[in-house]
């Protein structure tokens, strides 16, 4: 048995090729971005540091949130949860640069974080290999490319992650506090935390554990607390949800998806190519969720993917955002990682060869072609 000081260095060298070729994958993504930018004279650093939802983050920790409802969304910074922005405002006092320096220094950082914790899940759950193929195609996931800009999903990643094996080991306490967290995060903190709660009140059934009790209460504190504050400073319960109706973001029970899907695949003579790979995520997202119920993966993980998934299918909002909204949900990558473990070394390499340069390719079109928000 290993002494308590070797256990994170143990972790970490186990981890390493994971986090080797997590590295190599978006590297890869970078210079391919960058030569495109280049021949289109466009800046890197200003498209991963300062746009879209990136300027949201940074006025917040600049400014604050506004005090009121008001009347049209852009000027309504409440849909956007706490924590990284308070982490930018923070981490900026004591390092060098600018405040977009350091939120995306944070989401780099964030990025390895949750790659490894992304590793560990697949090492507990079926050995090493599959783990680092895990990582792999997290890593070269279409819309990857976000893991390495000025926004929240890898900070989430890495709390989700992190969250779901602790659950995984009966770490109660650290699973409720990875929940808390991811709570703080993002809207889709609420998947994290009914992945702690569900989990830990089917425990209670075989063996009661206090420590188990007091995750299933406490996991959903840190989504509820943003929520109600927002209900707070807008002075109506409803605040936060009024909020979202702004951003039109309503459940609808998925008939928003469903009408995009037939407009695109059936109406459109040439649809917009990041729509398609948005649709084709999508899809393949409830694919892979299927084939995680008829693999039996642990409840934990089957929780958190469920909701994540009625969050972003069933959601009436805007749609080409819904990509990046999956890129929390490696879980429903364990079937194929277990999948390629089992393939032929011909075949892995030449899967993971085109989804990296997918990846790359998508990356930079996202940014460089498409005019809108990734």
């Amino acid at each position: 048995m290993l002494p308590a000081a070797a256990v994170p260095r143990h972790a970490l060298r186990r981890a390493a090729p994971a986090l080797a070729a997590y590295l190599g994958v978006r590297l890869t993504g970078l210079l391919f971005l960058a030569v495109w930018a280049h021949r289109r004279h466009h800046g890197v650093w200003p498209m991963l540091a300062t746009q879209w939802d990136s300027r949201w983050y940074l006025g917040i920790a600049d400014h604050g949130y506004t005090h009121a409802l008001g009347t049209a969304f852009d000027h309504n910074n409440l849909a956007f949860f706490p924590l990284y922005p308070l982490l930018v405002k923070a981490v900026a006092v004591l390092t060098p640069g600018t405040r977009a320096s350091t939120g995306l220094g944070i989401a780099w950082v964030a990025s390895l974080v949750a790659a490894w914790g992304v590793f560990a899940v697949g090492d507990r759950l079926a050995g090493r290999r599959v783990g680092v193929l895990l990582t792999v195609l997290w890593a070269a996931y279409p819309v990857g490319l976000v893991q390495w800009m000025g926004y929240t999903e890898s900070l989430f990643t890495a709390f989700a992650a992190w969250t779901l094996y602790a659950v995984l080991d009966e770490r109660w306490l650290w699973a409720a506090a990875g929940s808390v967290l991811a709570g703080l995060t993002r809207p889709t903190g609420v998947a994290v935390a009914a992945a702690v709660t569900v989990t830990a009140l089917l425990s209670l059934r075989t063996r009661f554990s206090a420590r188990a009790l007091a995750a299933a209460l406490t996991a959903p504190l840190g989504w509820c607390a943003y929520v109600g504050w927002v209900g707070l400073r807008l002075g109506r319960w409803d605040g936060y949800f009024a909020v979202q109706r702004m951003w039109h973001n309503e459940l609808d029970g998925g008939a928003e998806t469903v009408r995009w899907l037939r407009h695109l695949f059936g109406q459109v003579p040439r649809p917009e190519l990041f729509l398609v790979v948005v649709s084709l995520t999508v899809l393949a997202s409830v694919v892979l969720f299927g084939l995680a119920v008829a693999d039996r993966q642990p409840v934990p993980l089957l929780v958190y993917g469920a909701v994540l998934l009625v969050i972003v299918v069933a959601s009436g909002g805007v749609y080409f955002p819904r990509a990046r909204f999956l890129l929390p949900g490696f879980p429903l990558l364990l079937p194929l990682a277990g999948w390629l473990a089992r393939a032929s070394r011909r075949s892995r390499v030449l899967m993971l060869a085109a989804a990296v340069a997918g990846s790359a390719y998508c990356g930079a079109y996202m940014l460089l072609v498409w005019p809108s928000a990734p």
